[in-house]
């Protein structure tokens, strides 16, 4: 088994790591679109978060479906708990697909499988990097990059939980819930706004200016690739906070109140930066809740929306001509305006 770089070593980048924290406690949100530069540590976060997120136990089907809800599994997993027909069961880590820019629809949402077709004359469905994602996540580099239409797609079975493919004579539905997750350079090209604001959270990184955070990223960096096992070991500890703090997010999610003046608030930020639609302040609802459960607090405030909304609202602005300063300022300067208020 390969050993991920850990997620409790990573330097700086807290934003990125609080965005993808996030969205491992709810995938609802929506996805994390991560753009800056090369060789920030933007796939590095989201492998080392997956290995830090406990085992998954998966039924004995093309889709490893969660056996402890058969009914959000696919049709095969459903019909066995209808008879009670017992199944093995196995255990896997949290999966991590990457989805390469030159992959084409056929495999990405799965196909005929060809091979069984010719030589059994028999019609079998092909699972494709959809499937594989099931309860993981899907990486992206390079979105910017990425066909129009096949990010159109990946989004809108990110956000339905489900893949359907009907051609060459099949029909098939399966479950495909996954985090999605891009990234790319906005010097390489801009994604189209519509596509923009179907991703939940969007972070910024960029390479670290300190001297001293520079020199920690290469003494941490060199430490693992010397000795992975005894780096991972040495923040065994920390990871498992880490763990433990998503796993007990998740089960207090349920319980987080969201008083009407926070949904009021919310509404209030995403008139005054002029965003279409009410994605926006859905979303920045539904991250602030997260954020609350990750820090053990019953109710939502203020203050969850404010550390979140730059992350929530900043690429759902328009562009203004008259306004030089980039969009997350303009979110913190309007989340500043509005507290003031």
């Amino acid at each position: 088994m390969k050993i991920m770089f850990p997620f409790a070593a990573i330097v700086g980048q807290d934003q990125m790591k609080l965005a993808l924290s996030i969205a491992a406690v709810d995938p609802s949100i929506g996805g994390v679109l991560v753009f800056g530069d090369r060789g920030t540590g933007k796939s590095t976060a989201v492998r080392a978060l997956a290995a830090v997120l406990p085992d998954i136990e998966t039924a004995d089907c093309p889709y490893r479906c969660d056996p402890a809800r058969p009914d959000e599994g696919c049709e095969l997993c459903r019909s066995r708990a209808e008879s009670a027909t017992p199944q093995k069961t196995e255990t896997l880590r949290v999966p991590v697909v990457d989805l390469p820019l030159g992959a084409t629809e056929d495999r990405i949402a799965g196909s005929l499988d060809l091979e069984r077709a010719l030589s059994a004359g028999e019609k079998r469905f092909e699972p494709g990097l959809l499937a594989k994602a099931h309860r993981g996540f899907l990486y992206i580099d390079e979105i910017n990059l990425l066909e129009d239409h096949l990010v159109d797609l990946l989004l809108d079975v990110a956000a339905s939980g489900e893949n359907v493919v009907e051609r060459e004579g099949l029909s098939v539905r399966h479950p495909a819930r996954f985090v999605l997750i891009g990234s790319g350079n906005p010097e390489e090209g801009e994604l189209r706004p519509q596509l923009l604001d179907r991703f939940g959270l969007s972070v910024e990184v960029t390479t670290p200016q300190e001297l001293a955070t520079r020199i920690q990223v290469v003494k941490r960096r060199d430490a693992f690739e010397r000795d992975p096992a005894g780096f991972l070991a040495e923040y065994e500890a920390a990871n498992a906070e880490v763990r433990d703090s998503i796993l007990a997010a998740r089960r207090r999610l349920g319980h987080v109140a969201v008083p009407d003046e926070t949904l009021e608030k919310a509404a209030q930020l995403s008139i005054r930066l002029g965003t279409d639609g009410l994605r926006g302040e859905l979303t920045l609802m539904r991250a602030a809740r997260a954020l609350a459960a990750l820090r053990g607090d019953a109710v939502v405030g203020w203050s969850h929306l404010a550390a979140l909304a730059p992350l929530a609202l900043s690429h759902r602005l328009r562009r203004d001509p008259l306004d030089e300063a980039g969009s997350a300022t303009r979110v913190e300067r309007a989340v500043g305006e509005l507290a003031a208020a």
